[in-house]
């Protein structure tokens, strides 16, 4: 029997750990793996029980990008036939925290990929990189769009028109990524994070992710009007009042998202 090309591990406390398995062509998001990503991610989003997923490449490398020699025949029509932004909507409308565990290249889509999640922990050999530009192409998942939010202008300028790759400690003075460790530390020090989200309510959790991905694209009064609201909203939860009354009698709150 072939090998799966996504790994899942349902950890305990609540993660669940993804791990893409095309190792032979370096993990290389071709139409399927990016299918049965979509499918798992939307699994994820409406299971009570998973409250922080974990996305990895394995210890070699996260992800080289798509799959080059798909692009050689391919046209326009086919292109937008294929309606690939539903797959990684899949991963962006995720309401579950989701922590990246980069070690070796994560370029092109494989970079694109990890700024789908919302914490990156890299390993001290990952490399970042949209080298689309040396195939006569552009970034076409976020390239262009996410990487600007996070490193800004002058920066993400510089990556996308170049082609040129970043290193771990590079790309943490840029801000694309929350922190870099070892190699061997990556994907436990990613599960380590998640096991500390997970501890909190699931509620919470949901609300803060929204609010500060919606609020980005508004004007600042908009977003901070959106964050009170959402403030306000958790008052009404079983869970924010578990949480005060465990602070007050200093004992681990027992949250259960309701």
């Amino acid at each position: 029997m072939e090998e799966p090309i996504i790994l899942c591990e349902k950890h305990e406390n609540g993660v669940f750990i993804i791990t893409l398995n095309r190792p032979k062509v370096r993990n290389a998001l071709d139409v399927t793996l990016r299918k049965q990503l979509s499918e798992i991610f939307q699994q994820l989003s409406t299971d009570t029980d998973i409250r922080a997923i974990v996305l990895t490449g394995g210890e070699q490398i996260f992800a080289a990008g798509a799959d080059v020699n798909d692009f050689l025949l391919a046209k326009t029509a086919d292109m937008y036939l294929r309606h690939n932004e539903r797959y990684w909507e899949t991963i962006s409308q995720c309401p579950k925290p989701i922590v990246a565990a980069v070690n070796g290249y994560a370029i092109g889509g494989g970079c694109e990929l990890a700024m789908h999640a919302d914490i990156i922990v890299a390993g001290k050999s990952a490399k970042f990189g949209q080298p689309e530009i040396k195939l006569g192409l552009m970034p076409g998942a976020g390239g262009t769009q996410r990487l600007f939010r996070a490193i800004g202008k002058f920066k993400a300028m510089k990556l996308v028109l170049t082609g040129d790759t970043i290193s771990a400690d590079e790309a943490d003075k840029m801000g694309l990524v929350s922190e870099v460790v070892e190699d061997s530390e990556t994907l436990p020090r990613a599960i380590a994070i998640a096991e500390q989200i997970a501890k909190y309510s699931p509620i919470a959790l949901e609300q803060i992710k929204e609010v500060a991905l919606l609020g980005a694209d508004l004007p600042l009064e908009g977003a901070l009007a959106l964050e009170r609201k959402a403030f306000q909203i958790l008052f009404d939860t079983q869970d924010q009042k578990e949480g005060v009354k465990a602070f007050l009698e200093k004992r681990p709150a027992q949250y259960q998202g309701k």
